[in-house]
């Protein structure tokens, strides 16, 4: 019986941490150097200025409907969706996620 509980903890255990393993591969940084070389000509502003938009509730919100790259669209009407790699969405998603309205401010 012990050991049954026990595969059972684990089973719960490994599955409530596996959307936050998939999550730790993006990186904010990343998201930062991406919106620098790819977002901010077309936006026409810092990305910063994109990210502070919405709160982090509103980012997570967006990003788990899968509208992410609507609204950034929405904030950026010039930008053009098919020139961003769609690996590239997860890093600009924990960028905007840090820096938002209610979110780490940056050191300037």
């Amino acid at each position: 019986m012990r050991k049954i509980v026990g595969a059972i903890a684990l089973g719960l255990l490994v599955t409530m941490t596996m959307p936050t393993v998939s999550m730790a591969k993006a990186s904010a940084k990343k998201g930062q150097k991406i919106f620098k070389k790819k977002f901010r000509k077309s936006c026409g502003f810092s990305g910063v200025r994109f990210s502070r938009n919405h709160t982090q509730a509103e980012w997570e919100e967006i990003y788990e409907k899968g509208k992410f790259q609507n609204e950034a669209k929405k904030i950026c009407p010039r930008l053009k969706l098919k020139k961003i790699k769609k690996s590239w969405w997860p890093h600009v998603y924990e960028f905007s996620h840090k820096y938002a309205s209610d979110g780490v401010v940056p050191k300037c």
